[in-house]
């Protein structure tokens, strides 16, 4: 089957965006299976740059079916807005579904997110406050409002419905300020004409291009560390990141997936509260953050940043069963002497080279590094391995052979082109 997976394989922003660009422009159908417009994907392409938070990144040419995934909670406002963002920009949406079973992002949802940070105090998540968990607690407690409920003849009904009942939870939990559901009704009424057109059974799309041998891109969103079970719990997002994730997410089994690829950077970043083993603190984190261009595609927060760390990168590999490995944005090290990975950690007198179970254990671990010599050449011109400084190559092998997953492609800057296959 020709179904590839492309995820991150650290906390996310990995750059996942510009991959996902470049194989979705060899694909016929890209589809998104999870998370909201809590993620963000940048292209490059030219002197244009685009800022996708929902909508596939096939979305840039013109042959490419997009789809997003029954999995996915989504935002009526905010996809409209990005759809309109790119009619600015002449990208057409005309080959964009959205599945009929997707959850809607809807204002109570806003209001409970920012209100639950806020009762939380300093023990906050660090949510995007984008209304992601709530959306995803109502779908858990099957109380939400589906996308064929909102674009259907249940909309009013619906609607009321679950505004009086977070109403209650606003006001008598929280004490805030009632949501006026007649307002709502007005402003969301249009945007469910608006969506109507969108609305399929992205499922069978799916199934139906992977049976007729089409090649079909499942472009994961925020990190392997963030995924509810296996991340770094609770400093998690509400869904499935992982690559099992993306086959609930989209409606089709395993058998459609025959690759999973995924994304790291040269170093570690992580946005918002959690261990980090490797986090530095001094003006080396700094030079890094700032030559990475290092804050947030959503929220601009700027983004922890440490050393490479290979024990997550293999416990990326063992739970997204990768097949490859992309090391990405490895052009920010340039000029630093030592270039750093951590092999293990050391805690409690004892060395582990797995992936604590008790996330907890990571905020007392200890980084175990190996050393390797730095570069300071540019290598953003660069295109193939043997144009490669002998110190980033070495360190690219080093890196393959630590973390047990062949190294397949690299990224040397920013550009759609700045990308070089190296197997």
């Amino acid at each position: 089957m020709p179904g590839k997976v492309i995820l991150g394989a650290q906390w996310g922003d990995e750059g996942k965006g510009k991959f996902i660009d470049i194989f979705a422009g060899k694909a016929d159908l890209v589809v998104r299976s999870q998370g909201g417009n809590n993620a963000g994907h940048t292209v490059v392409v030219g002197e244009e740059t685009y800022k996708l938070q929902l909508i596939p990144s096939g979305i840039l040419y013109p042959n490419c079916v997009n789809v997003i995934g029954p999995g996915v909670v989504v935002d009526p406002r905010a996809i409209l807005k990005e759809i309109d963002g790119l009619a600015e920009k002449g990208v057409s949406t005309e080959k964009l579904y959205i599945d009929a079973r997707c959850h809607c992002i809807l204002p109570w949802h806003l209001e409970l997110d920012a209100l639950s940070e806020k009762a939380r105090g300093g023990d906050d998540i660090g949510t995007t406050k984008k209304g992601i968990g709530p959306t995803y607690m109502d779908k858990a407690e099957r109380i939400g409002v589906r996308m064929h409920d909102f674009v259907g003849e249940r909309f009013e009904e619906a609607m009321r419905e679950a505004c009086a009942r977070k109403n209650k939870v606003i006001s008598g939990v929280y004490g805030g300020e009632l949501i006026d559901i007649q307002a709502v009704l007005d402003e969301y009424r249009g945007y469910a004409e608006r969506l109507r057109p969108f609305v399929r059974d992205t499922s069978v799309i799916t199934y139906d291009a992977v049976k007729s041998g089409k090649e079909v891109l499942f472009e994961g969103a925020q990190g392997t560390l963030l995924d509810l079970d296996m991340g770094t719990y609770p400093y998690v997002t509400s869904s499935h990141p992982v690559s099992g994730g993306c086959c609930i997410g989209s409606g089709v089994g395993p058998t459609a997936i025959d690759s999973v690829i995924g994304i790291c950077k040269s170093y570690t970043t992580r946005v918002g509260k959690g261990p980090f083993p490797t986090e530095l603190f001094d003006e080396t984190g700094d030079y890094i953050r700032g030559a990475g261009g290092e804050f947030g595609t959503v929220t601009g927060r700027p983004r922890r940043t440490g050393w490479f760390d290979a024990v997550i990168a293999r416990y990326a590999v063992r739970v997204n069963g990768l097949t490859d490995l992309v090391i990405n944005k490895i052009d920010p090290l340039r000029g630093l002497p030592t270039l750093k990975v951590c092999v293990g950690y050391r805690f409690k007198g004892e060395t582990l080279t797995e992936f604590p179970a008790d996330f907890a254990d990571l905020a007392h671990c200890e980084p175990i590094y190996e050393e390797f010599e730095g570069f300071s050449e540019d290598i953003t011109a660069c295109r193939t391995w043997d144009e490669l400084p002998a110190a980033v190559r070495h360190y690219i092998q080093e890196l393959e052979r630590i973390v047990g997953c062949p190294i397949t492609m690299l990224g040397v800057g920013p550009a759609r082109d700045q990308v070089m296959t190296i197997k």
